[in-house]
């Protein structure tokens, strides 16, 4: 069975070491040049809560060669048009490609390859990547999970083959409800990716911080109150009810979800998020893809989102550089 990742970044880094570790026959693919000459010299190197240096064949897109039975998708959502259409040539006849993008990538993949032939998995851990071909994991080990469903038409055959193979690295949870497991990783990722990059920090820094608490607590809101408008019912999370945990309506409710937010981060605390990793290399992040999703749902549902149109506003400023990467950009997110 022939897989790769495609866009071998700091996630793709991480789940390529497992793999290759376990004896996968699987490639990184990454555009980056000095990154898949590292990986090639080296190896791939992960540091953090876990250490190991693992050989592993990394080649540029271009050197691809078909079929694959299994492209796992980890690139930025901002050209997946045009990204998905590269690689449909490349799956095998009864390949399928998996999406471990942030948002709501599934359906706009399924328009250009085909439903049958697209999966969904929700990353739940993070990692950053320090320097080519070294990337540092920033959960707990004993917090790795992937929730994988599929749309409509997916082989069980092939529902196997992915499973098994994510396997290598650490438990696979089956979502038959996928697009309530992707709404919930949403949540989590327009919460504290989100505020996490308005204020230049960490998960850590999102949920341990009492400014950041009071506006993340009213972003996730907006996010369940939007899902759920939508037709949403929400997956939990780990094998927590996140909306029992976060939805509120009284401010003693309220008050409680703030003070869990530490608790409910802890395994996951030193994650950066990708956005804020974008923006320290100069680059444009998925902001619209993440907080924007409930942004635009809300405008279409008639639910206000506020918070989530402020956290968006803040961080295309940073993206065009007239706000520094800091905490005192919470101070422009304003709230009742």
């Amino acid at each position: 069975m022939k897989c790769a990742i495609y866009g071998a970044g700091s996630l793709g880094t991480v789940l390529g070491a497992y793999l290759a570790e376990s004896g996968a026959d699987v490639e990184l693919v990454n555009r980056n040049r000095a990154h898949v000459e590292a990986l090639r010299k080296n190896g791939a190197v992960i540091s953090g809560t876990v250490q190991k240096q693992v050989p592993v064949r990394a080649i540029f897109p271009e050197e691809m060669e078909g079929p694959y039975d299994i492209l796992l998708l980890m690139t930025k959502q901002l050209n997946n048009r045009e990204t998905v259409s590269f690689l449909k040539p490349l799956l095998a006849p009864d390949g399928v490609l998996v999406t471990l993008q942030n948002g709501l990538p599934e359906p706009g993949i399924a328009e250009i390859i085909g439903p049958e032939r697209t999966m969904g998995c929700v990353v739940e851990w993070g990692a950053t990547l320090i320097a080519p071909g070294c990337s540092r994991l920033t959960s707990d080990p004993e917090g790795l999970y992937f929730h994988m469903g599929r749309m409509p038409g997916v082989r069980d055959e092939s529902f196997a083959a992915v499973r098994a193979l994510l396997e290598r690295m650490c438990p696979v949870a089956v979502e038959n409800n996928l697009m309530g497991a992707r709404w919930s990783k949403l949540l989590i990722n327009a919460t504290f990716s989100g505020l996490g990059t308005v204020m230049g920090g960490l998960f850590g820094d999102v949920s341990e911080t009492p400014k950041a608490q009071k506006i993340a607590i009213r972003c996730m809101k907006e996010c369940i109150d939007t899902g759920r408008a939508a037709g949403v019912t929400f997956a939990p999370v780990q094998g927590k009810n996140i909306t029992m945990l976060f939805s509120w309506h009284t401010p003693v409710k309220r008050f409680f979800g703030e003070r869990i937010l530490p608790i409910a981060m802890k395994k996951h605390r030193l994650i950066e998020p990708s956005m804020l990793q974008d923006l320290k290399k100069g680059k444009l992040c998925e902001v619209d893809a993440i907080n924007g999703v409930i942004c635009a749902y809300g405008r279409k549902l008639g639910i206000p989102t506020p918070i989530n149109d402020q956290i968006v506003d803040i961080i295309h400023r940073e993206e065009r550089g007239e706000l520094r990467l800091d905490p005192s950009n919470l101070d422009l997110i304003t709230f009742r």
